[in-house]
């Protein structure tokens, strides 16, 4: 059993936002909203660039650190769902469904986390 059981690739669920920045960064935020039960509720990380790394970052503009950054959520994602014995699962729904994983079921986390 996986933790994410959804049709299409967890990233695709995935809402992106630039907030406001400062003189010397940009700054902005992933947001992955979810039911949990009725309720509403979302995860977010936030993330942020100077303009020298922009930059740095050449023809690819910001798109190196928001992968970073995605795949740092997404890890983080999957561990809060390991240590809370939780799934995400999902229809053809635009937002997923957490659950509780069936009693007695423990998935190993994929990979360690990074800082």
């Amino acid at each position: 059993m996986s933790h994410v059981e959804l049709p299409r690739p967890l990233e695709a669920y995935f809402a992106h936002a630039e907030l406001e920045g400062s003189a010397d960064q940009r700054r902005f935020t992933i947001t992955l909203p979810y039911f949990d039960g009725t309720r509403l509720d979302r995860l977010q990380w936030w993330w942020s660039v100077t303009h020298a790394q922009q930059r740095m970052g050449g023809i690819e503009g910001l798109e190196p650190w928001r992968r970073a950054a995605v795949q740092r959520f997404r890890q983080h994602i999957e561990h809060w769902l390991v240590a809370h014995r939780l799934r995400l699962v999902g229809e053809e729904d635009p937002i997923p469904r957490l659950e509780p994983c069936a009693s007695g079921v423990v998935v190993p986390l994929p990979h360690p986390i990074r800082a």
